[in-house]
């Protein structure tokens, strides 16, 4: 049965997911693009990004971005946030643009964090809530809005059939 491993950091996501290929399991890397993509292929913007190298026998259906980063899936689902953060959440913060995936992730950050600073669980920090909220998120808001999201669920799918 598949499971997520979160790693840390990137580089310690991308080296983790090369010794498992090496080591002949069956691997997806899931990161932040931390930029806008504007290549074809997740390969080939990490390539030109952090200058990783896929491993062999891996294909663009291997490597998964969040973009730009994993709080724009947040914004998918703004009724988690509000229903997460309760009391003080400040929902007229955030971002507007439907389009999650084209929002700058200093955008993202900045908002989030104006958004949630008034709460009684504080202002938004990765370590401290990310894995919580999106255990709360709607998958199907998700997918909807972020293309990345769509391409994930439907590999995972495929990797998921008997």
């Amino acid at each position: 049965m598949p499971r997520f491993v979160p790693c840390g950091s990137r580089e310690t996501a991308y080296k983790d997911f090369c010794r498992a290929i090496e080591s002949g399991e069956t691997a997806l890397l899931l990161v932040d693009a931390e930029e806008l993509v504007t290549v074809p292929g997740p390969w080939q913007h990490l390539r030109s990004s952090d200058n990783w190298i896929p491993p062999r026998s891996t294909t663009d259906d291997h490597c998964h971005l969040m973009v730009q980063v994993m709080e724009s899936w947040f914004l998918a689902d703004t009724a988690a946030l509000k229903s997460y953060f309760g009391q003080g959440f400040r929902e007229r913060a955030l971002p507007k643009d439907p389009q999650i995936e084209r929002i700058p992730k200093r955008d993202v950050e900045t908002r989030l964090e104006q958004a949630t600073r008034g709460t009684s669980k504080g202002t938004y920090s990765e370590g401290k809530h990310s894995f919580e909220i999106l255990a709360e998120l709607d998958p199907a808001k998700v997918r909807e809005k972020s293309p990345y999201a769509e391409r994930l669920f439907s590999t995972l799918k495929k990797y998921c059939q008997p």
